[in-house]
């Protein structure tokens, strides 16, 4: 009886995903793992899941696959951005907001530390995209920044924390998603910036993380003529990525963007995308749909000679070197700036009016959501976690006392746009004219877009960290 062959090499470039549900198991994706084990990729991506079911999950990868993996998250505000019971923090321009590189450097650390407790040892972050255009669907809040400088410093901070704390880091996305005007998950987004522009300010931050030793870059599906005149998306462009290893003489992982995303798959199929990407430059190929077939298209572009076995043989070798930099003790993380994330949103609010003064208010409060990021895929943390912390006898709708609106307009990859859409301007239209306090849960410059004169609260994003710290400010305020 003859043994089954076992995996091929290739199939260690390719990284599938796993979402966990709304109670946080992952147990749906039973076969998908047992699939993807059978393959032999080189690692998985989680979103979503808990404290428990997440280092179940990891522990139990391990177990099964008999050797190291790769395993990585979209970290950009923490940990409990996926891990429900880990901490969160701000976004990186809510942190930037601070003008304090040991903030960030404090944050990758924590994110490193609570990532690696819980078997993850690759932290997709931190974003070294500039926010340079209002136009821009995708970016905003979750940059540092305009300042090609600022950025890059506060990059190099997130960058050494994470990794002296353990944690691979990588950032993203090259050459820069700041100057699009379209979002790369619906459409192939141009920029059209001159060669010198670019130098000068969106390639600084990706820069100095190459300098400071950053262990991945992540391509962006975006195309630039001045750098490829191609017209081809930077995960598959040859030029563009043989200039980040000859010119910026980067030797570590680079790993595209999501293969699932329609900026990746303009005139191609999956897996001819996935072999193109390889032969121009890429390294590891994250979350394509059909694993199997890309990794099936590699096998065959090798055989064929269309896909060089050296080019191969040099992804492989760099997968390696990241398993066994991903797989290093975990050194303490020293104490912080803050005490706590909880510490930090509030230092944030302090100095969060970005219109008017704070006003005086009287309770029971009336709180008005209006919510822009209703819709799509998946579904927004809630938005009523301020209600629930004020309680019922702070709270209390034509009671009389003052008119707070909760306005909610984080960037998703669905929406396409920035901004309020129709129909969170009509609600705003009725809601704020006649309210006493607006919070913004969104980019700063959304103020103008409020239809009211009133003293406006910058509270950054809705997760329930600035939520709830949003409920402590209001507390004080009607105290006073």
């Amino acid at each position: 009886m003859s043994e089954s062959p076992s995996p091929l090499p290739s199939a260690r470039l390719v990284l599938p995903a796993l979402r966990g549900r709304a109670d946080g198991g992952f147990a749906h994706e039973a076969t998908a793992v047992s699939e993807a084990l059978e393959l032999g990729v080189g690692g998985f991506i989680l979103f979503g899941g808990t404290v428990e079911t997440v280092r179940r999950l990891t522990a139990d990868l391990h177990r099964r696959a008999e050797r190291p993996l790769l395993i990585a998250s979209d970290l950009e505000r923490g940990a409990g951005q996926q891990v429900a019971g880990l901490t969160e923090f701000p976004p990186p321009l809510a942190l930037a907001y601070l003008s304090d590189p040991s903030v960030v450097r404090w944050a990758g650390a924590v994110t490193a530390q609570e990532a690696r407790a819980v078997g993850i040892n690759w932290v997709f972050a931190p974003v070294a995209d500039l926010d340079v255009l209002p136009e821009n669907p995708i970016v905003q809040t979750r940059s540092f920044g305009a300042d090609p400088q600022r950025v890059a410093t506060l990059v190099r901070s997130w960058i050494e924390g994470c990794q002296d704390a353990g944690a691979l880091a990588c950032a993203k996305h090259f050459p820069g998603h700041g100057r699009t005007t379209t979002d790369s998950h619906i459409t192939l987004p141009l920029v059209n910036a001159e060669r010198e522009v670019l130098e000068e300010t969106d390639l600084v931050p990706f820069e100095v993380a190459v300098e400071c030793g950053v262990a991945s870059l992540m391509t962006a599906h975006v195309a630039f003529p001045a750098l490829d005149p191609s017209g081809v998306p930077a995960t598959v462009s040859t030029e563009i990525l043989g200039d980040l290893r000859r010119r910026l003489r980067f030797d570590g992982l680079v790993v595209t963007d999501a293969l699932i995303m329609d900026g990746a798959l303009v005139g191609r199929r999956e897996s001819d995308a996935a072999v193109d990407a390889v032969r121009a430059g890429v390294d590891l190929l994250l979350y394509p749909n059909d694993p199997r077939r890309v990794r099936d298209a590699l096998d065959l572009a090798v055989a064929s000679g269309a896909l060089a076995r050296e080019r191969l043989d040099e992804a492989l070798g760099r997968y390696q070197a990241a398993l066994h930099r991903a797989s290093r003790p975990t050194p303490p993380v020293s104490r912080g700036p803050f005490e706590s994330a909880e510490a930090l949103a509030d230092a944030l609010l302090e100095q969060g009016m970005v219109r008017g003064r704070q006003p005086r208010l009287e309770g029971p409060l009336d709180l008005t959501v209006v919510d822009d990021d209703i819709g799509g895929p998946y579904r927004p943390s809630p938005s009523d976690y301020t209600a629930q912390s004020l309680g019922p006898d702070l709270v209390g709708r034509y009671a009389g006392g003052s008119r707070v609106v909760l306005a909610f307009a984080e960037p998703r990859a669905w929406k396409g746009r920035s901004g309020f859409g129709p129909a969170s301007r009509d609600a705003l239209a009725h809601a704020a004219p006649d309210a006493d306090l607006i919070v913004l849960f969104g980019h700063p410059r959304l103020v103008p877009e409020l239809p009211s004169d009133a003293p406006v609260l910058l509270a950054w994003h809705r997760q329930r960290l600035m939520q709830e710290a949003v409920s402590r400010w209001l507390r004080k305020v009607l105290e006073r």
